[in-house]
C-alpha cells in the first residue's frame, strides 16, 4: 500500500512537472496555477497536508480558476489581472502556512 502511494505521489509529481515545462504558452496567471496546485500535491503526498487543508486549499484554487475563465470571456484588463494576482498571492501563502504547520497526516 505504502509502495502504491509512492508511485502515484511520483507519477502526480511528474505530471505536473510537464504541466509547468511551458509556461510562455500557457500564460503567467495559468502556470502560476498549476505550480499552485502541485504543491498541494506534493503536501497532500508528503503528508504535510491533511485532508481538510488539501480540500479546502483545492476549492479555492478552484474558485480562483473559475472566476479567472469568467475574467477572460472579455478579456483581462489590468485591474482584474492584479485582482487574480493577489488572490494568488494570499493562496500561495495560505498553501505555504498549511504545508508548515504542526499539523501532520499520518500514514
Amino acid at each position: 500500500m505504502k509502495n502504491k502511494k509512492i508511485v502515484v505521489c511520483t507519477l502526480g509529481a511528474a505530471l505536473a512537472g510537464l504541466a509547468l515545462s511551458s509556461p510562455v504558452q500557457a500564460g503567467r496567471i495559468d502556470a502560476r496555477q498549476e505550480h499552485q496546485r502541485a504543491r498541494i500535491g506534493s503536501g497532500v503526498c508528503s503528508g504535510a497536508l491533511t485532508r481538510t487543508e488539501a480540500t479546502r486549499l483545492t476549492r479555492r484554487q478552484r474558485d480562483l480558476a473559475r472566476d479567472e475563465r469568467l475574467m477572460r470571456l472579455d478579456g483581462l484588463s489590468l485591474a482584474e489581472r492584479r485582482v487574480i494576482e493577489r488572490r494568488q498571492d494570499r493562496l500561495s501563502r495560505e498553501i505555504s502556512r498549511q504545508k508548515h504547520d504542526a499539523q501532520r497526516r499520518p500514514f
